[in-house]
């Protein structure tokens, strides 16, 4: 079991920085969440864009301008396209996503999980974000018009639709704002533990959806729409181990 988790804890973090990290880092909406988020065993996300790499450190900058060293030991992971690379395999302008202990103070943070997008996939995703992909926070809801309004990462809204062709699914996990482990079988990633299949009502403003789809007539309509679902900040490895975004308008 602890093998398995583990696994969905790699997998989560690669997808982690093609879904969220990739796209201009955006930011949640508290001051706290925009230095990074609890994550796995009471750790944080930090997110951002590689500036420059040294042989035991990175050098990583947000969106928000922080600045942050990110420490490298022989105990820190660190993968790219799900299989593990070294620190000489990092460049400039590279996407990542650091799960670790931040030290506000020194703006550092000692790294255990490093996932890693080349410089031309961060710019990729940055395009395809609500051409091809969506994710973020929904914040309307039209049931008759059979749209959806949602709060992207890079800080955009954007108006969405839904039709007979989307199907809708709950899986994928969430600690605090940030999501961890999705999986779109069409996009040949497994599906999570736990995935089901639901309707369009079972969707709420202020939920975290994500999905994969396309433009239709210029408003993107997903294939598969995914409620993630929420865990809390703090991870339940104790006792028991186990583990169990407004913006400018935008039709497209």
């Amino acid at each position: 079991m602890r093998n398995m988790r583990y696994r969905w804890m790699v997998l989560g973090m690669s997808l982690l920085a093609a879904a969220l990290a990739a796209v201009p880092m955006a930011q949640a909406q508290d001051a706290p969440a925009q230095r990074g988020q609890h994550g796995f065993g009471g750790g944080q996300l930090v997110r951002g864009t590689v500036t420059a790499v040294a042989a035991d450190h990175l050098t990583v900058k947000n969106d928000s301008g922080d600045t942050y060293q990110v420490d490298i030991t022989a105990n820190t992971i660190l993968m790219k396209d799900r299989q593990p690379v070294k620190i000489t395999d990092v460049k400039a302008g590279d996407g990542v996503g650091v799960m670790g202990i931040p030290n506000e103070a020194t703006k550092s943070v000692h790294a255990r999980l490093v996932s890693v997008m080349d410089a031309a996939e961060v710019q990729k995703m940055r395009e395809n974000l609500g051409k091809t992909y969506i994710v973020g926070k929904v914040t309307a809801i039209d049931m008759d018009a059979l749209k959806l309004t949602i709060l992207r990462p890079d800080n955009v809204s954007q108006v969405i639709a839904v039709d007979e062709g989307t199907s809708f699914r709950r899986g994928g996990r969430m600690v605090g704002n940030e999501t961890t482990e999705s999986g779109p079988a069409e996009a040949g990633v497994p599906q999570t533990p736990g995935d089901e299949n639901i309707t369009l009502s079972d969707i709420k403003v202020g939920d975290t959806i994500a999905g994969q789809g396309a433009l239709k007539n210029s408003i993107f309509v997903p294939s598969v729409l995914r409620l993630m679902e929420h865990y809390p900040r703090h991870s339940q490895r104790a006792g028991n181990n186990a583990t169990a975004g407004a913006g400018k308008p935008s039709d497209q």
